[in-house]
């Protein structure tokens, strides 16, 4: 028997299985650790030691907006998370633990919050091994904190409600972006939740609010912005002017006489009905800038059709209409077709003025308005600002992204034209705060209708820009603002006196620095033929 033989043998077989033992404690420790502690099933994830500190959550001025606080109440995972301003609760989300799922920005981001991505992540592999707690990374948003408060302050503004062009509503969207950057600095969807209330609850295990919150008609667990679809009605009559301009199937001055412009009107035998222009208007022609000023759906029903179906869907897709927005959220997808199907002629006649099948975001608007404010380009919306570890350096720092250029400089200066005569002489003129604005507002209504007998009511909506003035038609507006009121009935009444005052409170208070425009002329109206009544 060879005894050192044996020996050695059985050395190699300690040898063995300690390198084993090892190695699934590196893995069990180290390499899965996350998961395994994440892991609702397993207890241990409750233990101090384990439970991340996540970052903390800024707006771009540095003011705290989230943030992880020791437990008070002696349960629960060892931090609770807190929220400064719940009317940005949909935006941010909220986090209550491994035991339940996140939302908002604490779930897109959830990797970088918790450490496990990001500079942090090789520092907490060492935490981890020791058994101390991960620590995350801290973001910081594009949202200006100042221009938040003012949106969700001046949502409440009075609009008179008379039963018949405007309705009592507490549900809607409003979304402030810089159009040269693509950063959001204010996103208010109505109505919101409590997100203390909510993670304080789960943290003991209590539903009772979220169920609350869940089942209520009025969805406030909805973050409208980005997963709300709604009927657009006018504001769209946008999407076919760029289209209509940019491929050289319509001009501003393009002319409609009396029958194009106020029916009876028949596409593939079925009537197309819905015109504005009734009552005040009485020379014809008029012109496609008249009938977007006024807007009117027989003249953009037309011009829909004169695109053609192949053109019209090009540039629904060049605004990214109907496919996936790049955004830090999940946004839900507009459409303007039935199943994907194509579209006879009278069904793009409708989809062409912001009916039939057209169901978009307030996000996907705000895109659309900015292609115009910015001279046609199309700039990625962004909310993250910057990403910075526990000792407050950059870990990532994020830069204005162009992702396309839908239309030309020209197209999208004629658009804004269009909308200096929405403002001035249109739809937009009967509301005072708009009109007599210094700012120099511009935009276009929208009512988008629901129903067919009026219950409920349409939404309402507005697309703004500012400041512009018409006789420095180059300088670009500094700020967009687009508003949305479920059922709120008439886009310019119900929406434009909140829009007007968030315009006034931003710019008086130089939160956006913007150049006052010249005065409007007082002639305009008439001498460039947008208006007809009271013109000699």
């Amino acid at each position: 028997m060879n005894i050192a033989s044996n020996i050695r043998k059985l050395a190699i077989l300690f040898v063995a299985f300690f390198i084993a033992a090892s190695a699934g404690l590196v893995y069990w420790q180290v390499v899965v650790a996350q998961q395994v502690t994440s892991n609702i099933h397993n207890l241990r994830s409750c233990l101090p030691a384990n439970v991340p500190v996540r970052g903390k959550i800024y707006d771009r001025n540095g003011v705290l907006l989230a943030e992880s606080v020791p437990t008070d109440t002696g349960t629960g995972c060892g931090y609770v998370r807190r929220y400064t301003d719940p009317s940005l609760a949909g935006l941010i989300g909220y986090y209550a633990g491994t035991q339940y799922s996140s939302t908002g920005i604490e779930q897109q981001y959830n990797n970088y919050l918790t450490g496990q991505v990001g500079t942090s992540s090789l520092e907490n592999l060492v935490n981890q091994t020791l058994h101390q707690p991960p620590v995350g990374d801290s973001l910081y948003l594009t949202i200006d904190e100042r221009i938040q408060k003012i949106v969700n302050q001046d949502f409440d503004t009075y609009v008179k409600i008379d039963n018949d062009n405007t309705f009592q509503s507490d549900r809607g969207a409003v979304i402030v972006m810089d159009p040269q950057t693509g950063a959001i600095l204010a996103m208010v969807s109505r109505p919101t939740f409590n997100p203390n209330t909510l993670v304080n609850q789960l943290n003991v295990n209590n539903l009772a609010y979220y169920n609350q919150e869940a089942n209520d008609t009025e969805q406030p667990l909805l973050e409208r912005p980005t997963q709300g679809l709604f009927i657009p009605g006018s504001v769209f009559k946008t999407v076919t002017l760029m289209a209509g301009l940019n491929s050289g199937k319509t001009t501003l001055n393009q002319g409609f006489d009396q029958q194009h412009a106020m029916g009876p009107l028949y596409i593939d035998g079925q009537q197309i009905i819905g015109n504005n222009i009734q009552g005040y208007t009485f020379h014809f022609p008029v012109s496609t800038e008249y009938g977007y000023t006024h807007s009117d759906n027989l003249i953009y029903g037309q011009i829909g059709v004169n695109i053609g179906q192949q053109t019209w869907l090009n540039y629904a897709k060049r605004l990214y209409l109907s496919q996936k927005i790049p955004f830090d959220l999940p946004v839900a997808t507009s459409t303007v077709l039935k199943n994907n199907q194509s579209l006879a002629d009278n069904a793009l006649a409708e989809d062409a003025f912001g009916q039939g099948y057209d169901n978009v975001t307030p996000l996907q608007m705000a895109l659309i308005n900015n292609v115009a404010a910015d001279n046609g380009r199309l700039m990625r919306p962004t909310l993250i600002s910057k990403i910075t570890d526990k000792s407050n350096s950059v870990v990532q720092s994020f830069t204005p992204q162009e992702l396309s250029s839908p239309v030309s400089q020209q197209t999208a200066t004629e658009v804004r034209q269009a909308m200096y005569g929405v403002a001035r002489c249109g739809s937009g003129s009967i509301v005072p705060d708009l009109y007599n604005s210094p700012w120099g507002i511009i935009g276009k209504t929208g009512t988008g209708q629901v129903s067919t007998n009026g219950t409920p009511a349409a939404n309402a909506w507005m697309i703004t820009q500012a400041p512009y003035s018409i006789s420095n038609p180059n300088q670009l507006p500094d700020l967009t603002i687009v508003a949305m009121k479920e059922n709120g009935g008439d886009g310019g009444l119900d929406v434009g006196p909140m829009v007007a005052k968030m315009y006034a409170d931003i710019f008086s208070h130089h939160y956006v620095n913007a150049q006052t425009p010249a005065a409007p002329s007082s002639t305009y109206c008439c001498s460039e033929q947008l208006l007809q009544l009271g013109c000699s």
